[in-house]
């Protein structure tokens, strides 16, 4: 573990802000990746479905529109509307009763916590017997990774270390009471109209201050590509690995 790397508390108070105005003007940027969390989650029916860590509550319009969304979010800086998400409230303990969850999902937050296991705990107590968690998220050492701990440390208002998932994970899940069902490695785009709308995306969306939406596209370039779409669309390669994790019956 490493004790210098920023708690994700540190980076979200000073720059969750940005990451909601970028969210608020590109809605549907990350809708693939919204998309494969929903897919693996496999929700039916008026489940009540946590999401944890929130942010601005952007997972909440992909759901199905008869289940339960339960945002909770530790930084007030997402200053999202329409929901109760954004609250200066501590991430751990979940504000939730024993069985209680039906499902719980984790999108790219948890590379920002040294220690999983608190937070893996948690999840499981709250989660019903056979419920199911879906954890997606950055893997180590993969073209992602390097694009936010060499270009994205290098220029926002925060600097960037993941620790990110990696082989030992499972195993942090199954000694946390979890059977891991499946870990898959997803690969998608984030999409909009031109390579410099998602440069402008990324140069928000990460608090990029010292560098410029140009330089931004450039980086995306080097580290991760583009893909032109027929119907002239642009998509910046993105992937994640997601583990989906069942509670014992």
């Amino acid at each position: 573990m490493n004790p210098m790397a920023r708690s994700y508390t540190e980076h979200f108070e000073t720059r969750g802000t940005a990451y909601e105005r970028a969210m608020t003007r590109f809605p549907k940027a990350r809708d693939e990746e919204f998309a494969q969390l929903v897919q693996a989650a496999a929700i039916v029916g008026a489940m009540r479905v946590a999401d944890i860590p929130a942010g601005g509550g952007y997972l909440a319009r992909h759901l199905p529109p008869d289940c339960e969304w339960l945002g909770h979010e530790p930084c007030a800086s997402f200053t999202n509307h329409g929901n109760n998400a954004a609250t200066s409230v501590p991430l751990l303990p979940l504000p939730w009763a024993d069985n209680s969850i039906d499902c719980a999902v984790s999108l790219a937050g948890v590379h920002h916590l040294d220690d999983k296991r608190p937070l893996f705990a948690e999840i499981a107590r709250v989660l019903k017997p056979g419920g199911r968690l879906v954890l997606s998220d950055v893997q180590q050492d993969s073209p992602v990774a390097k694009f936010l701990d060499e270009f994205v440390g290098a220029h926002n208002s925060t600097g960037h270390e993941g620790i990110y998932l990696n082989d030992d994970t499972p195993h942090l899940l199954t000694a946390a009471g979890f059977r891991v069902e499946q870990v898959a490695q997803q690969q998608f785009f984030w999409r909009l109209a031109t390579r410099e709308q998602l440069g402008d995306f990324c140069w928000q969306l990460f608090d990029l201050q010292s560098a410029s939406p140009a330089q931004t596209v450039a980086a995306i370039d080097d580290y991760l590509g583009f893909t032109h779409f027929a119907d002239g669309t642009v998509g910046m390669h993105w992937q994640l690995t997601t583990i989906t994790a069942v509670t014992h019956d």
